[in-house]
C-alpha cells in the first residue's frame, strides 16, 4: 500500500491503526526521497491526528492473560532445563506451541484480567502445564527443518532466557522499561 493510500483511508475511518502507522514508518524509512504528494499526505494526516479527525488507536487496548500463565511457565520450566544441561531452549517458540493449545482469555480491564487469572488458576492450571510440558517436548526433539527461516524479532541462540524474556517483554507489554 502507498502512503497516500494508507494517508486516504484513515481520513475516510477516522482512525489511524498500528498497522497503519507501521507501514507509513516503513515505507518512509524504504525510500530514498519522498515524493511532493506523499509529503502533501503525511503533512494531511499529521493536522489531521492534531486536530482529532483522525484518532491513532492504541497499540493494544486488550491483554491475553493467558499469554502471561504460559510465559511464567514456560520460563520457569526453561530455566531448569537450561541449568541442569547445555540445550538452550527459545521460550517464544515454546510459548507460542503451547497457546496455540491454550484458550485464549482476554481482558480490557485489571478487574478482568485478575478474573481471568483466578479462573485460570483454578481451572486451567493442569492443563497449562500440560502443555507447556508437551510443547517443552516436542521443542527438543524436533528435527532442524528449513535452517534458512527467521524469526519474529529474532534472538540469537546464545541469548539467554532473560535476555529472550526481556525480548518477549518489550514486543507484549506497551510501557515495559528496561533498567
Amino acid at each position: 500500500m502507498e502512503i497516500n493510500q494508507i494517508v486516504n483511508q484513515a481520513l475516510e475511518t477516522g482512525y489511524l491503526t498500528p498497522t497503519m502507522e507501521a507501514e507509513v514508518g516503513k515505507l518512509c524509512e524504504t525510500s530514498s526521497e519522498l515524493s511532493l504528494e506523499e509529503y502533501v499526505a503525511l503533512d494531511k494526516l499529521m493536522g489531521a491526528l492534531l486536530t482529532g479527525e483522525v484518532l491513532a488507536m492504541p497499540r493494544k487496548q486488550f491483554i491475553n492473560v493467558m499469554e502471561e500463565l504460559v510465559v511464567s511457565e514456560v520460563i520457569s520450566r526453561v530455566a531448569e532445563i537450561e541449568t541442569s544441561s547445555s540445550r538452550l531452549l527459545d521460550v517464544g517458540d515454546i510459548s507460542a506451541y503451547a497457546l496455540n493449545r491454550l484458550p485464549p482469555l482476554y481482558a480490557t480491564t485489571e478487574e478482568g484480567a485478575n478474573f481471568q487469572r483466578e479462573k485460570a488458576k483454578e481451572e486451567l492450571k493442569n492443563f497449562i502445564v500440560e502443555q507447556v510440558e508437551q510443547s517443552i517436548s516436542l521443542y527438543l526433539d524436533r528435527p532442524e527443518f528449513y535452517p534458512e527461516r527467521h524469526a519474529i524479532n529474532k534472538s540469537k541462540p546464545s541469548d539467554s532466557v532473560f535476555t529472550q524474556v526481556t525480548q518477549l517483554l518489550q514486543s507484549q507489554a506497551s510501557n515495559y522499561e528496561t533498567h
